[in-house]
């Protein structure tokens, strides 16, 4: 070969190798979240890094990730952690009229985690029933199962991931109706057979509300042969206990007692001490659990970061005259001779049930919620100041505003100490639950005032007590918000940045994050988070909802598809963490 020949192939060689060197390298991720400190959710320190996101799972998580995104997004000077889980959700209703859930989305909400009334099992009467007693929001009632309900609301197309147990209260009224009845031992074996059922279509355990009817009718063995059925299939169970308040150490023991014969974890739904007379026992409800969780199973809880509770009238009322539902409550405080009764009762000092509005007071109770059109402006008053202007005592007030609403009224209940909320934020096995639907605020749902909590809970906690209040480092609330709630759940593959996990992450401002929402004026979205993934997909892009299908149903270890073996499965390969 002659010297110009070869000069000429070596050009043509250095000009391919430039022209390659020149060419960019095809995108290794779908998303690729640059420069932002990341909060892996595992409670470690965090550190400058990227992100990677292919499809629905997390693909890389480090200092400096090889190759470039489809997607970039600047997070320099932001947070990136995974999203966020509400451990007591209720969007069961709001869910089934906007899909996005904007009000926990807008914290960074990525899993709703419901149950403490599940939407399943139902019979047609109970179909019936829930058709009957809707409020504002309006709703078509196809499903019968709990899978039914939450697979319902996957093919409708939603924001966020979405959970449930099923709910002792619902088996319970699904074979024994709303009374006080005691199953006997076929009534009982069908109630074991429905939890097991609704676990192998994908629950996490079974729940109770031991405040209200019908769950409240419960016996404490009923209890366990449930959470022992649940259990078996690789569940846990939580409880809203029998009382927060004056009886709160018979509940906890009650609790823990449900979870040593069971065998399964217990969850304690929102931990508070209600009733002023009630905050010193804090020490001793502390000290009891940790005892508790030395010996195992592993007691937990969760908790919403304000003074006030909300929940209806029925909170306010003995379970006795509420026996067999709504329409039998309602008759039975317009006959004379029980409304008196239930006015006695109502007034007992030493009452045997939990009287919320013994504690709260009428001047601590906020009406937030009614179905009659003529009752709506009285929202955002107090008890204390309808009661006046009616020229009624409280307890006549509350019976005729049931009576005249004819539902269990949407209540506020101010109960609660802040210097216990403080204290109780810092506990090492507490996670958060806003107990509040996913709205928005936009004419749908401003026809009732929500607890602020459902705008603010998430985004409250990074902020005022977080930032604001320096109570713990950004990274241990992070932990509680993700990695330690998915741990409680038993849920493996969400909850930390990890490669392999589900892609859902967040990207917030530390700096800016905060609840807007007050008592007065809830309807109003948090501020700070700029991006929420879902599975890899944009659920919120710089602020705004994206309004993509990008929730799933997550199922428990129980459910029988997707190679999942069943109760049988679950119970032969698993142990519980601590």
């Amino acid at each position: 070969m002659n010297r110009p020949t070869t000069l000429c192939l070596a050009a043509f060689a250095l000009h391919v190798s430039q022209a390659v060197a020149a060419t960019p390298a095809a995108p290794a991720y779908d998303v690729l979240i640059r420069g932002g400190t990341v909060y892996d959710g595992s409670g470690g320190k965090p550190y400058v890094g990227d992100v990677g996101i292919s499809k629905d799972r997390i693909a890389y998580v480090g200092p400096r990730a090889p190759g470039a995104g489809k997607l970039v997004i600047d997070a320099k000077g932001k947070a990136v952690s995974p999203g966020f889980i509400n451990m007591l959700a209720h969007p069961e209703e709001s869910l089934l009229v906007d899909g996005r859930a904007l009000s926990d989305l807008k914290q960074g909400v990525t899993l709703e985690v419901m149950g403490e009334f599940s939407m399943g099992p139902l019979t047609p009467k109970m179909q019936g029933l829930m058709k009957e007693r809707q409020g504002d929001l309006k709703y078509d009632v196809a499903w019968t199962t709990l899978g039914g309900y939450l697979e319902t609301l996957q093919k409708r197309g939603i924001s966020p991931n979405v959970a449930s147990f099923v709910g002792a209260g619902t088996v319970r009224e699904y074979v024994l109706g709303e009374g006080d009845v005691t199953p006997n031992a076929a009534q009982l074996g069908q109630m074991k057979s429905l939890v097991k059922q609704a676990m192998e279509e994908g629950a996490l355990g079974v729940t109770t509300a031991l405040i209200y009817v019908p769950n409240a009718f419960a016996r404490t063995d009923e209890l366990i042969a449930l959470a022992t059925e649940s259990a078996r299939c690789g569940g846990i169970y939580t409880a809203h206990m029998r009382s927060e308040g004056d009886k709160i150490e018979e509940a906890l023991d009650e609790t823990i007692r449900i979870a040593r014969e069971s065998g399964a974890p217990a969850e304690i739904y929102h931990l508070k001490l209600g009733g002023r007379a009630n905050w010193g026992k804090l020490d001793h409800v502390i000290k009891t659990i940790d005892a508790a969780r030395a010996k195992g199973p592993r007691i937990a809880t969760n908790m919403y970061n304000y003074p006030a509770g909300a929940t209806g009238f029925d909170a306010a009322m003995p379970p006795w005259v509420q026996d067999g539902g709504l329409e039998q409550w309602i008759a039975r405080l317009k006959d004379p001779a029980q409304r008196a009764r239930a006015i006695a009762d109502m007034r007992d000092p030493k009452p045997k049930w939990e009287n919320l509005a013994g504690h709260a007071g009428p001047d601590g109770m906020l009406l937030l919620q009614f179905k009659n059109d003529k009752l709506k402006p009285l929202i955002g008053k107090t008890l204390g100041a309808v009661a006046k202007e009616r020229g009624t005592s409280p307890e006549d007030t509350i019976i005729d505003l049931v009576i005249e609403d004819g539902s269990r009224v949407g209540v506020a209940y101010f109960l609660m100490s802040e210097d216990n909320i403080r204290r109780q934020l810092k506990l090492p096995y507490m996670t958060f639950g806003s107990d509040e639907g996913g709205y928005a605020p936009e004419p749908m749902f401003l026809k009732f005032n929500p607890h602020p909590r459902a705008y603010g809970n998430f985004a409250r906690l990074l902020g005022k007590y977080v930032r604001d209040e320096k109570l713990m480092s950004l990274e241990s609330a992070v932990h509680k918000l993700s990695g330690l709630a998915a741990d409680h759940l038993s849920i493996t593959d969400r909850g930390r940045l990890k490669t392999g996990q589900y892609a859902d992450v967040v990207v917030f401002d530390p700096a800016t994050i905060a609840d807007r929402a007050t008592f007065d004026k809830p309807h109003q979205l948090a501020v700070g988070v700029q991006h929420v993934f879902v599975n890899g997909v944009q659920a919120l892009k710089d602020g705004e909802a994206t309004r993509l299908p990008s929730g799933r149903f997550v199922r428990g270890r129980a459910w029988i598809g997707a190679q999942g073996g069943g109760c049988k499965a679950a119970a032969a390969d698993w142990t519980w963490s601590k």
